[in-house]
């Protein structure tokens, strides 16, 4: 894991946009990592005949990822509408892979 500098820690800007463009990366690389969930949750999918989209497992992804947030003091409606993006975009691929596959 990536070592993050403390906001304190940063004596200028030049070193605190550094920081800020080092942990961008890693929010990246920890995106990339969901992403090959994603990519695993598809062939699961298809194995057990399941949708790309579970409303059910959606509402406690956003749940969980709100209670977090509210417990390490971010905004917890920022979460949910970050979240949201990027459960619509991770379900719009599993649909596409999906009829991909189910049409071939």
């Amino acid at each position: 894991m990536t070592t993050l500098k403390s906001p304190q820690d940063c004596q200028n800007m030049q070193e605190l946009r550094e920081a800020i463009d080092g942990l961008d990366r890693h929010l990246v690389e920890l995106l990339v990592a969901r992403a090959g969930m994603i990519d695993r949750a598809i062939e699961l999918k298809q194995i057990n005949g399941w949708p790309a989209r579970i409303p059910e497992r959606v509402e406690e992804v956003v749940s969980k990822v709100k209670a977090t947030s509210a417990s390490v003091g971010l905004d917890p409606q920022l979460t949910e509408d970050l979240w949201r993006r990027l459960i619509d975009w991770s379900i719009a691929r599993e649909a596409q892979v999906i009829k991909e596959n189910a049409e071939a």
